[in-house]
């Protein structure tokens, strides 16, 4: 029942579970908390990893997040800025 729950709250989409996260980390350290010299990275590799680095690895993470480790990059779920609109959640996949 745990695991279901858990799946159910990553899947709904995630504009209707918490602010894009750009709304709270440019507060912290503006555009270069997750982008080098401020700007995006084309493949969005560096920011990627800047999560990891913050947050930890998928396997780290542990639930939901460790059942996608290797398969998935942060940014293929979490919603980055509101004019982003790639993150269509569970369905795009599954």
């Amino acid at each position: 029942m745990k695991k279901l729950i858990a799946l159910l709250a990553f899947c709904l989409p995630m504009s209707l579970m918490a602010a894009p996260i750009a709304d709270t980390h440019t507060e912290m350290a503006g555009c270069e908390s997750c982008h080098e010299g401020g700007t995006p990275s084309s493949d969005l590799a560096h920011e990627n990893q800047t999560c990891i680095d913050c947050h930890g690895d998928l396997n780290a993470l542990g639930g939901v997040h460790a059942d996608h480790a290797g398969m998935m990059e942060c940014t293929d779920c979490h919603i980055t800025h509101e004019e982003h609109d790639a993150n269509s959640g569970c369905e795009s996949c599954h």
